[in-house]
């Protein structure tokens, strides 16, 4: 296990978009993930930013998405597809083929989880995922108590989020929300895993994530048991953690 601390917002975005420009040149047919939110928006613009100052070659990776909303349009502004897209993506140069995405509606989400899971395996495998870290443990959408063992599957969000997307996006109690999302023995099978957390008020879901036991409660905590899984944190984030 490898824990990272960065001293400053510019050094935790130049560590982890170092990560992603690193892997692209070391093996530059890549399979790499990405996580949408807060955490990690400015790290995928900074990558961005050294691409057009330093351009190294892109024809031949391949991104994705962790996850992504269910029924909602794909060009609303929340939708992980446009987020990846604003992102990263375009300024990357990245082709439409080499950007695989969970779709926002399908008259069959299991299918196309399938669909999924199969193109990414087909391509070699996850080379690289980058995981933001929920509050309350979760990776991608999968919430506390989810499957440890599970796949490709669609799940409900949190409350919160929920009500935010519904008020974004006009759409009407009858209509359901969820997530669809790689599950956690999809994400335990990528190669390498860089886990990006800051904020204080991720501190605690970062202390239970490393020092608690491995647990559907916190989702997060079945990474103490991959093989090769860093830990990038910001003095905030990790603040609870014990001096060892």
């Amino acid at each position: 296990m490898k824990i990272t601390i960065a001293k400053s917002e510019k050094e935790f975005d130049c560590i982890a978009a170092w990560q992603i420009i690193g892997e692209i040149l070391n093996k530059p047919e890549a399979v790499i993930g990405l996580s949408t939110g807060r955490t990690t928006g400015n790290l995928h613009r900074m990558v961005g930013e050294i691409y057009s100052c330093y351009p190294f070659n892109t024809s031949a990776v391949t991104f994705f998405g962790l996850d992504e909303v269910v029924n909602v349009p794909r060009e609303y502004a929340g939708a992980c597809y446009t987020m990846l897209k604003t992102e990263i993506i375009d300024a990357l140069g990245i082709k439409d083929e080499n950007f695989l995405m969970l779709p926002t509606v399908s008259d069959d989400f299991g299918k196309a989880c399938r669909a999924f899971q199969e193109e990414i395996a087909k391509r070699g495998g996850i080379d690289l995922l980058i995981l933001g870290l929920g509050e309350n443990g979760h990776l991608g959408f999968n919430q506390p108590h989810s499957p440890l063992g599970g796949d490709a599957w669609v799940t409900k969000m949190n409350p919160e989020l929920e009500e935010r997307i519904r008020r974004e996006t006009h759409t009407p109690p009858e209509k359901e929300l969820g997530g669809v999302t790689l599950g956690i023995k999809n994400i335990m099978q990528a190669r390498r895993i860089v886990l990006v957390a800051k904020g204080s008020n991720k501190a605690e879901a970062v202390k239970q994530m490393l020092e608690g036991p491995v647990t559907s409660d916190v989702p997060a905590s079945v990474l103490q048991l991959h093989p090769d899984c860093e830990f990038l944190l910001d003095v905030a984030s990790a603040a609870k953690l014990s001096e060892k």
